[in-house]
This record gives structure tokens, sequence and C-alpha cells, in this order.
């Protein structure tokens, strides 16, 4: 069976993911409906060979000793995917995310305006959260975009694996690849904080120490951007403080009221009105409000804060739900089901 001829099929279909998986045919993942594909079940040296064929040396040695790695690897002229390989029934899985070449500009994201406006910070941390597949690497790699084809900087991203590849234009642009380039995030940010950067991309805030060298490297006067998996604006900001000890927390509020700039928390959607998937999107800014509300533990007002300055920008994620909706773009099942309050959004539907 042909990997680059699967491969192919899936990307005329707009498939997002591909999962190759032993036992079973190729399976792609199109508009979030997980479909077979046209191709026989795979037998278990098939997935092998399709392993060996895309794992890069090091990737194929750390799966032989953990049965798990994940690694990028590119079909010239068609996309670049990041791959997790892993062993299920003692046979070779492969998990294939879809990642188109082009970065797209911000404009074609239907992302709110206010997105933009952050890409002209000078300063601190930005963070962009969701689910896995929320479309949160596309987000950050078109705002990385927007200020290479403005700025005359230094970019340096740190990634796991490396997605989307910027060509430089106006900034100077390196990308880092955990495993690859570097052994943990920590370990990059530490050192890139040496590289004269002025905007450092980190695929994910996933540990305390990678936390603090970033909320440190915002401090010291860099843009920084990031992810978590958390889903809105509150709960960004309690987990970043629930990951210290409970000695250290009250320093991080601090801390972190004065470095955090906005959360941007996307949930995606399939679209009723043509094919494709439509986010939405919850922008918290940090004003002075925020930042005292941080400060004082007092986090769980921050709804009350986003629902009451919509005119700067600002949007709860139902609000931003129910506008798809009343505009025809989602279904109202797929809406009340993505509700942070179900009840409310669905009173608020009917009426």
């Amino acid at each position: 069976m042909d990997l680059h001829e699967i491969l192919r099929s899936a990307y005329e279909h707009d498939a997002s993911d591909v999962h190759l998986i032993a036992g079973h045919p190729p399976f792609m993942r199109v508009h979030q409906v997980m479909t077979p594909m046209d191709y026989p079940a795979l037998t278990a040296e098939e997935a092998s060979e399709m392993l060996a064929q895309m794992a890069p040396p090091e990737a194929q040695q750390t799966f032989d000793a953990q049965h798990d790695a994940d690694f990028s690897y590119e079909v010239p002229d068609l996309a670049r995917y990041r791959v997790n390989a892993h062993l299920q029934k003692g046979a070779v899985g492969l998990a294939l995310r879809v990642i188109k070449t082009k970065v797209p500009p911000l404009s074609a994201l239907n992302l709110p305006e206010v997105i933009a406006r952050l890409t002209y910070l000078p300063r601190g941390l930005v963070l962009v959260t969701g689910d896995t597949g929320s479309g949160k690497s596309t987000t950050l790699a078109a705002m990385i975009q927007a200020m290479n084809e403005r700025y005359s900087k230094h970019i340096i991203t740190l990634e796991d694996p490396v997605e989307y590849v910027f060509e430089s234009d106006q900034c100077l642009i390196e990308q880092r690849e955990l495993g690859q380039d570097m052994p943990t995030f920590a370990s990059g940010l530490k050192h890139a904080l040496r590289q004269d950067p002025d905007i450092i991309l980190v695929g994910e805030m996933r540990d305390l120490e990678t936390t603090s060298l970033a909320i440190s490297a915002a401090e010291t006067g860099h843009l920084v951007l990031s992810t978590l998996h958390t889903i809105n604006a509150s709960q960004t900001v309690e987990r970043i403080i629930d990951m210290y000890p409970a000695t250290q927390q009250n320093q991080i509020r601090s801390m972190l009221a004065g470095t955090l700039q906005a959360v941007v928390s996307q949930t995606l959607f399939a679209r009723t009105d043509r094919p494709g998937m439509i986010p939405a999107v919850e922008t918290l800014l940090c004003t002075s409000a925020v930042r005292n509300l941080i400060r004082e533990a007092r986090t769980f007002e921050i709804p009350n804060i986003i629902e009451t300055n919509r005119a700067i920008g600002m949007q709860s994620l139902d609000t931003s739900i129910a506008e798809l909706y009343f505009n025809g773009l989602i279904s109202k099942e797929d809406a009340i089901a993505q509700a942070v309050y179900p009840d409310k959004l669905e009173r608020q539907l009917a009426a």
C-alpha cells in the first residue's frame, strides 16, 4: 500500500488527520468526522514499513525504546505532518495531523479583529488556548507571519515538532524542534534568552520550569506566545497558578498580572453553510481591572469583566458561539454541546 497515495487522497478530501492502524483500513478525519478510506486493512508489516519510511533515525530509536514517538514528516508539494507513532495490540499505529505548508493570513481564519491587534504588542505574554485540534497552532503561525511581514526583528520558535515552516521576510526566524534541536522546552527557552530574541514562540507551557521561564522572558521585555490546553480565560489563569507550590502562588499571581497581555481561547465547529470549520473565540485583554483580579485571586470574576468590555474587543466563548449560530454558520446542537454554560445558551438561542 502506497503511503503517499493515501496521504494525497486524504489531502484532496481536506482531511485534518489520517490514522494508519494495523488491522484497519486507513481512516481520515474530515470536518471532525472519522471516515474509513477506500483501501484494504493495513497489515502489521505495512504499518511498520510506513513508520520506517517516515521516522528520522532518532525518532525510530525513541519508538524502539519507548513504543511512542513524535516527529514531523513532509511530502514535497503536498503538506507537512505532525506524526505520533505508537503500539496498539502489539502492532504499529500512526496518527498524522495535516499541517498545510502555506501559513494562512489572519484575515482568512474568521478570527476577531482584536487578535490582529495583538501582533502589535511590544512585550508580554499572549496565550492561545483550546482543546487538541482547535486551531491553536494555525492562529499562532498566522500571528508570527503577520509580524514577520511587518517588523525587522528576531523571532525564535520552540516547537514539538516544527509545524508551519516560516521563510524569513522582514524578520530573522529560527525554528527549533524538541528532540532534534533541544532536549526540553525549558532548555530551549533558557538558551533562547541568550540568543538576542525579540519574539519567542513556545509550543506549549506544559510544566512548571517552562512556564516560569516564559513568564520571566515576558517580564524582561520579550513578546512571548504560547499555548495551554484550557477552554477559557479564567481556567487558563488558574491552571498557570496551580502549577506552583502554594507558598509561591501569591508571587506568581503578581508576576502574571504584570506580564499577561491576552488570552485567546478557541473551539472549532463544523460549518452548516458550506464544508469547512469555523472557530468560536473567547478573548480576554488584560486591562487594569483584570490585572487586579489576578493579583487578588478573584479570577472567578473574569467572565463578568469579559461580558462588560465587549466595546474594546473582549468576548466570551458563549457569546461567540451564539453569534455563529445566529449568523447561520453552525447548528444549534453543536452550539449547545460546546457551550461553557449550555442551559443558559439554550435559553438564549430559543429567545
